[in-house]
């Protein structure tokens, strides 16, 4: 009664519902850590960002008709986001020491630039890696190779121009040069 078709096509609907919950509860997860770890808007940003990039690497996927590998896509999350850990520490370090007068706009903007060269060459040093792999990994890891190198393009980008923009959004409210001393305080 039952077909190799059938079994195939329900262990892969399985796994790819295993696939989805297991990154929602890892975001969830780097969010609560982030909170934890730096301020809650840096943790905002850094959910969105990583989210942004997973959702655009399944775009591009679907689109290129490649074949969905979910590792592929939760090693994205997370190369994304510790590229934006990476980021938002710098700028908090750049927060503690600022003049409370100077915008946390132009502070994010001179710690990004800061870590601008590391965030770039990190990116193409990974992509050389990658684009071996693609090359002569053989069929099997040429989706995997493609899907990765996607990712970190997209990461990087996200990194400058989504993760950074999405906590100062966050933070206008009671901004972050605040929030940011209050946790100097707290953790003192």
């Amino acid at each position: 009664p039952f077909s190799e078709v059938t079994i195939g096509q329900s262990m892969g609907y399985d796994r790819l519902i295993t696939s989805a919950w297991a990154l929602f509860f890892g975001i969830l997860g780097i969010m609560v850590y982030l909170t934890v770890r730096f301020e809650w808007t840096f943790a905002i940003g850094a959910v969105i960002a990583p989210t942004h990039d997973v959702l655009l690497v399944l775009g591009l996927v679907i689109v290129s008709g490649t074949e969905l590998n979910i590792g592929a896509l939760l090693t994205v999350a997370g190369y994304s986001i510790n590229d934006k850990i990476i980021v938002f520490d710098r700028i908090r370090e750049f927060l503690r020491f600022s003049d409370p007068n100077e915008s946390a706009s132009q502070i994010m903007n001179e710690a990004i630039n800061q870590t601008l060269s590391r965030t770039i060459l990190t990116s193409l040093s990974t992509l050389a890696v990658l684009v071996c792999l693609y090359f002569f990994g053989g069929p099997s890891m040429e989706d995997f190779a493609w899907t990765i190198s996607a990712g970190i393009l997209i990461g990087t980008y996200s990194s400058i121009f989504i993760a950074s923009p999405a906590a100062l959004f966050f933070s206008r409210k009671h901004g972050l040069h605040e929030e940011v001393r209050q946790a100097m305080k707290a953790g003192a």
